[in-house]
């Protein structure tokens, strides 16, 4: 039975990725009324799984995109600017041997592009090394055959998981609704036109009971689903004049052909770089990064066809052999296997779909440029196809723009480009994270930890302390983080499951053990802080084990399989039902 209509909107956004919650972020702070749902936890799906980058595309010169790079390039310092809690400056260094296909003068002359493109920079500009000071600065790297490197400037984002939290907690701020755990089951047609949803909220857990039917309309619908763009024009059971019918494909086109990408993270090895590496793999020559990561290694990413369960994502065998060769390749004294591996992660990219004979056309060669489609049945339903993690927000502005636009109604200016993030709610960031960890009673790993999270609101976190001091205690000695920011993440962020917690909030899932010895802690503050029932407790301590087995590789990281197995044992204490990871 469908629940009363929970509202109506300007517009509803269908997914809270990096693009959705930006658009919804951007709407918001233009003053539409703006509802976003997703089927999952907000960046639980394409976004957590990218390497992490915020760059211009140095390779994307290659197939002379260079609007998509100078789009990039400005919007890379705009994330500095607004974002730089989350998002740093990051050195790369790419080493150049005779076997390369790119040579040094061929990549000479993409740096010198590259530079040109991003002149309105503040990051130091590239420079090219001799033999000699390529070896000097990385020790590690193979030196048979080296020729030099070239070495430049782009960024990361640590932790994307909370670029597209603070995308969406900024949206809530300026008016927005965000439900999370909504899976949209129909799209209401009415007189050719798309009038809104119906959809099923979970109460967290898809698999808990309670589960509750809503509708919801609007004047214009926004797919971001990603990956599933194709899912939600698709299967969906949709409404038309009364009559329920279903087909395949709205319009019969489809619109995604994504591309598999995957990452391996192991702990420092020997020879490992100091900076990150960005090198061209002697398999096939596409390029692979090595880069230090929380206080780790991410290493990847492969780019091969996908065709499978987009929810059961998984690194192949193939792709792990690929990583760890190409790595111990260009670092001899590497020698990593698959002991090392502490965990990896796989997503699928929504690139565009091809028609034809897509064999003809090889995966790194399929644009990055991102593009707003416009359903050609339902002129007030959009799709968004592609978009990285880099240029989201100017993606948003187009969108919010074509919104108005569709509304008819004159568009206030967009101001996502300087009015900063909320964590970076500050005109001297450096300044404010060094008063923080001077006056804020913690350890320097704890103080750090904060600020990495949640910048300027980092505060908030511990005025929950005041309430009550046990909350200052550490519940994760890897990481330092507090028990104050697992309820900060149930009561200020959004935050529905365990999972959530600890995998997109306070990020200890991300750390050597995956956040597995922390879990059973969590738990317990949850319970007592929040009131969960020790069976909510366990079925959701369970539920987290059961998806950090599947970023297990077969024969990786005994440390983490022993801590899974551990707390699948019965100990006196709250956990989940014993299963093979």
């Amino acid at each position: 039975m469908v629940q009363p209509n929970l509202s109506t909107f300007d517009v509803i956004i269908i997914g809270a990725g990096i693009n959705g919650a930006g658009i919804a972020r951007d709407a918001a702070m233009r003053g539409l009324s703006v509802l976003l749902l997703d089927k999952g936890d907000i960046g639980g799906g394409t976004s957590s799984s990218s390497t992490r980058l915020i760059h211009g595309g140095l390779r994307y010169l290659e197939h002379r995109e260079f609007g998509l790079v100078r789009e990039s390039l400005r919007e890379r310092e705009c994330l500095l600017r607004i974002a730089p809690h989350l998002v740093r400056p990051l050195p790369l260094l790419i080493p150049v041997y005779e076997t390369a296909n790119r040579g040094l003068w061929t990549m000479r002359a993409g740096m010198f592009a590259y530079d040109v493109l991003s002149f309105d920079k503040k990051l130091p500009r590239h420079r090219m090394l001799s033999r000699a000071e390529t070896l000097e600065q990385v020790p590690g790297l193979k030196p048979d055959g080296l020729l030099g490197a070239a070495v430049y400037y782009d960024a990361q984002v640590e932790f994307a998981e909370r670029l597209v939290l603070e995308n969406a907690l900024s949206a809530v701020e300026h008016g927005a609704t965000v439900i999370s755990y909504a899976h949209v089951d129909k799209l209401i047609i009415e007189d050719q036109r798309v009038r809104g949803v119906e959809f099923t909220k979970f109460p967290g857990a898809p698999d808990d009971p309670g589960e509750q039917h809503h509708s919801a309309r609007a004047r214009v619908v926004i797919n971001a689903a990603g990956p599933w763009v194709d899912r939600v024009l698709g299967p969906v059971q949709v409404f038309h004049q009364g009559a329920r019918s279903s087909q395949r494909l709205i319009g019969g086109s489809r619109l995604i052909g994504g591309t598999k990408g995957s990452h391996i993270i192991v702990g420092p090895f020997a020879g490992a770089p100091a900076s990150a590496l960005y090198v061209e793999a002697e398999t096939d020559h596409r390029p692979f990064f090595i880069i230090p990561w929380n206080s780790h290694y991410l290493i990847g990413t492969t780019d091969s066809r996908y065709s499978g369960d987009l929810d059961n994502v998984r690194i192949e065998d193939k792709e792990i052999d690929y990583l760890l060769g190409e790595t111990n390749r260009v670092i001899p004294d590497a020698d990593l296997t698959r002991k090392e591996i502490l965990y990896t992660y796989s997503g699928v990219r929504p690139l565009p779909f091809f028609g034809g004979d897509v064999r003809n056309k090889d995966e790194p060669s399929i644009t990055r440029r991102h593009f707003i489609r416009r359903h050609p049945l339902r002129d007030n339903l959009f799709s968004i196809v592609g978009g990285k993690l880099t240029s989201y927000r100017s993606l948003a502005e187009e969108a919010v723009n074509i919104i108005f636009k569709k509304l008819g109604r004159n568009s206030p200016a967009c101001t996502t480009d300087w009015v900063p993030l909320p964590g970076a709610a500050t005109p001297e960031f450096e300044a404010f994270c060094k008063d923080f960890k001077q006056h804020c009673g913690l350890s320097e790993l704890t103080s750090d930890h904060l600020l990495r999270n949640y910048g300027t609101r980092s505060p908030e976190v511990l005025k929950l302390i005041a309430d009550d001091p046990l909350l200052k205690k550490v519940f994760d000695a890897e990481t330092g983080a507090i028990a104050a920011e697992v309820v900060f993440a149930f009561s200020h962020e959004l935050a529905q499951t365990l999972s959530d917690c600890l995998l997109r909030r306070t990020m200890v899932g991300l750390n050597s053990t995956c956040g597995l010895k922390a879990v059973a802690a969590a738990g317990r503050i949850v319970q007592k802080h929040l009131g969960w029932s020790k069976d909510r407790v366990s079925r959701e301590t369970a539920a987290y084990k059961n998806e950090i087995s599947r970023r297990l590789a077969r024969g990786s990281a005994r440390l983490v399989r022993s801590a899974i197995g551990a707390l699948a044992r019965p100990s006196g204490r709250v956990s989940g039902p014993s299963s093979p990871p």
